[in-house]
């Protein structure tokens, strides 16, 4: 499978690919925080509102977080944040924590219940930053 030069050059820079949803106000927060805890640059953040971004179905990848590791499987959800918390040393804890099956279980529930809400949010969130912004 092919895939684009954004994707290409973002794997090329971490031990970790993560694919967000740009557009989202939640998930540029999200990402935001996770830029700054990431001082090595471990994680390669890629953008799906921007061209060439997803290398597979961007619908499926908008709908979920996904990640990567370098060279391992794809993970999305609930295991996605432990992927991502594992290599970040501030969040490494959280991620042993989390990372029991029966812990990444109920995580990956709560997950599946702010994908139900996570429209309701978003437009809060837009609204909010549209209000701040004025």
């Amino acid at each position: 499978m092919a895939i684009g030069p954004a994707v290409a050059a973002a794997a090329d820079t971490g031990a970790l690919t993560v694919w967000y949803d740009g557009d989202c106000p939640i998930c540029t927060a999200e990402i935001g925080l996770m830029r700054r805890l990431d001082r090595a640059s471990a994680i390669a953040f890629v953008d799906l509102s921007l061209p060439g971004g997803c290398p597979t179905d961007r619908n499926a990848r908008l709908a979920r977080l996904h990640a990567q590791p370098r060279g391992g499987a794809m993970v999305s959800g609930a295991a996605a944040f432990v992927a991502m918390w594992r290599v970040l040393p501030a969040l490494r804890p959280l991620a042993v924590l989390a990372s029991p099956p029966p812990v990444l279980w109920i995580l990956e529930r709560a997950y599946g219940l702010f994908l139900r809400v996570r429209p309701a949010l978003q437009a809060t969130a837009r609204w909010a930053l549209a209000r701040r912004s004025r």
